[in-house]
């Protein structure tokens, strides 16, 4: 038996398999996020312990004669939050999250003074990611910074109150601009360029070793027969990559959740900076992976929702099939966006309203503004090397056909639907889990089976071919103007 833990932004989810991989229980504690400024995002990090408490309560609750044969348990959690302890591995102050963007100052100042940050980190220095927000804490709140003994991500804090050790994982210890990519290794220099050491990093292991066993007190709280391992685990992204047996080169899948990623497993280290494309390790040894990444994908369609007060689900079902691009374009920078453009001042539009333009056509524009964006990100990755022809779907957005059938055809890929599209992170975090206990991946990272493949339509791909070159326009015209 094996525990999944996904620490997300919304909500904590374990979910506990058999050997055979089968479902045999889960549960979600959710969570909430603090915003106490314009462009800040802030969360408890001890509000992610009482969410796990919750549902490993909740999993011997309804499973516990399989909750006792339980061997191992992995992690994954949104990437780039900044958890700083003291010596006493408390937290000193709530972590700041990957969509918070305080820190472009101290984006533009670190870019200039230390080059390495493109080269041995790989990715553009932006607001997301864990190393400019230190720095913005040792700018803004010296005093916390002066007390920080421990840097760690979201979910290895969960760690840290599971095991009393301080470990990361490659995937996710990628995302904080400090590892050298290629090395799979803490880079002195990134450390050094903001105030920080090796001293105050946690030590180091792939995705699927063990990185502790869980502490005995524990064990007996939830009634663990013997203390069972936790694995390396993994950044969200790369945990679900895990999930839907993305791990073999080449390999990849769109998720279509709040954010939007194109994620393909590589098997070499292969930035493109220029083109803001993310250049991690992967979840499992000796293999990295490259994500474009959109800020708002499903987000886009949720806020529309509350615009209108319709639901996601009426929206795009009285919307039905398309027979070519919107009339109507829509930029979906509600909060800035990552690939390619690395701006955080963005934000979103609608182009070419008129008096006709009902809830059906800004459906439709929204839809094809989320696949537009995801067509950049398939730009930029061709610029590094990488060649996409099918794509593994996933995420609530994966559950509208019309939207994968503009995805499909714009993009010029098969999109594989799976017959279930929960393959999240917290499934790969148990198959992570499963690796650790076993000491092998052997047979582990299997595809999920099929219900359809969506192929491109020719007609559609020419039509969006011709409407993505005018919706590419938006963008300077957008930023011109100061939005």
């Amino acid at each position: 038996m094996f525990i999944g833990l996904d620490v997300g932004t919304s909500s904590v989810k374990a979910i506990l398999l058999g050997e055979d991989q089968s479902l045999i229980a889960s549960a979600t504690s959710d969570l909430t996020v603090e915003r106490p400024h314009p462009g800040w995002s802030e969360q408890d990090p001890d509000s992610w312990w009482r969410a796990c408490e919750n549902v490993l309560d909740a999993l011997k609750v309804e499973a516990p004669d399989a909750l006792a044969a339980v061997r191992g348990i992995g992690l994954s959690g949104h990437m780039h939050g900044a958890v700083l302890l003291d010596r006493e591995g408390r937290p000193l102050r709530p972590c700041i999250l990957w969509n918070d963007g305080r820190s472009g100052k101290q984006c533009e100042e670190l870019t200039r003074s230390e080059p390495k940050f493109q080269t041995l980190g790989g990715n553009l220095v932006m607001p997301g990611f864990t190393a400019p927000k230190l720095q913005w804490v040792r700018e803004n709140e010296p005093e916390v910074f002066a007390k920080t003994e421990m840097v760690l991500l979201p979910k290895d804090y969960v760690r840290f109150k599971l095991t009393g050790d301080y470990v990361g994982d490659m995937s996710d210890s990628a995302g904080t601009l400090w590892l050298d990519v290629a090395r799979r290794d803490w880079s002195d220099d990134l450390l050094a360029a903001t105030g920080l050491d090796r001293s105050k990093m946690p030590r180091l292991v792939e995705g699927s070793e063990s990185s502790g066993t869980l502490k005995p007190d524990l064990s007996a709280r939830w009634g663990f027969a013997t203390p069972p391992v936790v694995a390396g685990g993994g950044g969200d992204n790369a945990a679900s990559a895990c999930g839907v047996g993305a791990v073999d080169p080449g390999s990849a899948f769109v998720s279509l959740g709040t954010s939007g990623v194109l994620f393909v497993t590589n098997d070499r280290f292969s930035p493109n900076v220029g083109g803001a494309v993310h250049a991690f390790c992967h979840a499992v040894p000796q293999t990295w992976h490259q994500m474009g990444v959109i800020l708002s994908a499903t987000d886009s369609l949720n806020w529309l929702s509350g615009i209108v007060k319709k639901s996601p689900g009426e929206l795009t079902q009285a919307l039905g099939r398309v027979s070519g691009p919107s009339a109507v374009s829509f930029l979906p920078y509600l909060g800035g966006e990552r690939t390619p453009h690395n701006d955080v001042d963005i934000r979103a539009g609608f182009a070419g309203i008129s008096h006709e333009t009902d809830d059906a056509v800004l459906t439709h524009a929204v839809l094809d503004g989320v696949a537009f964006a995801l067509k950049d990100c398939l730009d930029a990755l061709s610029v590094a090397g990488t060649k996409i022809d099918r794509v593994l779907a996933v995420g609530g957005g994966s559950r509208s056909q019309t939207w994968l059938e503009i995805i499909a055809s714009l993009l010029n890929v098969t999109v594989d639907v799976p017959v279930d599209g929960d393959f999240g992170a917290s499934l790969g975090a148990a198959r992570l889990g499963q690796a650790a206990a076993n000491g092998s991946t052997d047979g582990i990272f299997g595809k999920p089976a099929l219900k359809t493949s969506i192929d491109p339509v020719p007609a559609l791909n020419e039509h969006y071919a011709e409407a993505y070159g005018r919706w590419r326009k938006l963008y300077p015209a957008f930023k011109q103007a100061g939005f």
